[in-house]
């Protein structure tokens, strides 16, 4: 398996961008398996999560943490993870 494996992904290296993100949509869509709503439906849920949350906020339900804090505790959680990763 792992020869087959080396051998798609030198094949998918050769592909442009665009193919290989298609590629990737693709791949990442057959692991998620079938699609249980209309887009639409998609959209609906998602339109009432955002309402939910900006209800929140301004209920003071939330806590709020500045963009700057929130992209370095980010930074410092993806340095742990590769330095846990690199042992």
């Amino acid at each position: 398996m792992a020869a087959v494996l080396k051998d798609i992904e030198a094949q998918a290296l050769l592909l442009s961008l665009k193919e290989r993100g298609e590629l990737i949509h693709r791949l990442i869509v057959s692991l998620e398996g079938p699609v249980e709503d209309t887009p639409e439906a998609i959209a609906q849920a998602w339109d009432e999560e955002i309402a939910r949350r900006v209800a929140d906020m301004e209920a003071g339900r939330t806590q709020w943490i500045p963009a700057d804090e929130a992209m370095s505790r980010i930074r410092a959680r993806i340095g742990a993870a590769k330095a846990a990763h690199a042992d």
